[in-house]
């Protein structure tokens, strides 16, 4: 007899090896030994899944589907990113940067070990490279495999060690304002004229003076926050701007946007294609990442040049365009949330722009409580009842009841005719 090497030794090999055997038992025995020779690498410890590998976070998000592992780099993973992360359900999340830095207390890495979903940290931004995407990995106790191979290695974040770490960021948060008040006071030399006076912002067709403007961000909870809006978005049709994801929130939800602010890469071809306006953030040198997306799909856009972030941009174009009210779904409103974006060169933007359209800006949860109905349905429905019940009886007990309820049949009488003459 030959011996292989390899493992995949079947049934028919196996008696052709041994030709004297013949006993019964010979069938269940080989079932037996080629289920050892067969075992499942899935019975490997861990976590596995299809890998999806992307140093752009949002593009990353769009990709993701049930079972799969996230790996992006991200510093100091933010509570919106989570969300998005724990929502497409995915198996395991491996970060090539530190997802608590220590510079203040992020909320993203509570949120996935809350969620139970193995967090690695830490793993270095060479696993970009080294990890092909959509090939089957695992990952336990801090490393990344395919199969037996290591192909990165981390800290595997736990409950304890992201308490204790965000009970470090806290004495962080000092640094942090100290640099925030630095960064104003930069942003504010450098973009005084788009922030006072509205120099540099382009020009769009839809018509935003005096009129409400609803924008929408891939925020937290926008998607719950948006829904809250639909009565309001019905009833007092505001002007809707989409940043980014959001302009895919509002036709998910059943909205076209009329202005799209953002990363064309960001937004599906669908939303590009929509017949919204689209403006495009520029760097100062003009160059615009993105807009290319938008020419090849033929649709038309127009740049923005600063060093805002889009949420900033789409509020001060809406602000110098003379809307009266901007709604806003998905942007920062807490100190918690302002901090935990990650992106303390924005945040001095971030604070400027508010304090200018501060006057006009509103948060979306805030108009969807004051607009929801008082009176539910259920208790109109009732009220309606009891006064057709006091009339019925009211009917009976008095002389013109019988009268009243003679016409009352009369005239069901009459339709019930027109309506089979009608048939005929």
């Amino acid at each position: 007899m030959r011996y292989r090497t390899r493992a995949a030794v079947t049934l028919r090999e196996l008696r052709r090896a041994l030709p004297g055997v013949r006993d019964p038992g010979w069938h269940s025995a080989g079932v037996k030994l080629y289920g050892l020779l067969h075992r499942s690498r899935s019975e490997l410890p861990g976590v596995s899944g299809v890998v999806r590998v992307d140093r752009h976070t949002d593009a990353l998000l769009r990709r993701l589907r049930p079972g799969d592992v996230a790996v992006l780099e991200q510093l100091d993973l933010d509570r919106a990113t989570a969300d998005a992360l724990v929502a497409a359900d995915v198996a395991a999340v491996v970060n090539a940067a530190p997802s608590i830095s220590g510079r203040f207390p992020n909320l993203g890495p509570q949120i996935l070990v809350d969620a139970r979903i193995p967090l690695v940290d830490a793993v270095g931004a060479e696993v970009l490279h080294a990890v092909k995407d959509g090939i089957r990995v695992r990952v336990h106790e801090g490393m990344l495999y395919a199969g037996e191979q290591v192909l990165a290695e981390g800290v595997a974040q736990t409950a304890d060690s992201v308490a204790d770490a965000l009970l470090e960021a806290k004495s962080g948060l000092a640094h942090q304002l100290e640099a925030f008040a630095a960064n104003t006071i930069e942003f504010m030399r450098r973009e005084r004229g788009l922030l006072l006076d509205g120099v540099g912002v382009p020009d769009v067709q839809v018509d935003l003076a005096d009129r409400q403007v609803l924008l929408v961000a891939a925020g937290y909870d926008h998607v719950a926050d948006l829904a809250r809006l639909r009565r309001f978005i019905r009833e007092y049709r505001p002007r809707l701007i989409g940043v980014g994801a959001g302009a895919d929130a509002l036709l998910a939800a059943g909205h076209r946007p009329d202005l799209i602010v953002g990363n064309p890469a960001e937004v599906s071809a669908e939303a590009l294609t929509c017949g919204a306006d689209v403006v495009v953030p520029a760097f100062t040198d003009g160059h615009a990442p993105g807009l290319h997306r938008v020419q090849d799909l033929g649709a038309g856009a127009v740049t923005f040049v600063s060093s805002a972030n889009p949420e900033d941009l789409a509020l001060l174009l809406a602000h110098h365009h003379g809307a009266s009210m901007i709604i806003t779904v998905g942007l920062s409103a807490t100190m918690g949330e302002f901090l935990d974006r990650g992106r303390s060169g924005s945040n001095a933007a971030t604070f400027l722009t508010r304090l200018q359209a501060g006057g006009k800006v509103v948060d979306g949860r805030v108009v969807a409580a004051l607009h929801r109905n008082r009176i539910s349905g259920w208790l109109v429905a009732l009220l309606l009842v009891a006064a057709a019940s006091a009339v019925v009886a009211a009917l009976l007990v008095s002389a013109a009841g019988d009268g009243v309820l003679a016409w009352v049949q009369q005239a069901a009488a009459a339709a019930v005719e027109l309506v089979r003459a009608g048939v005929q």
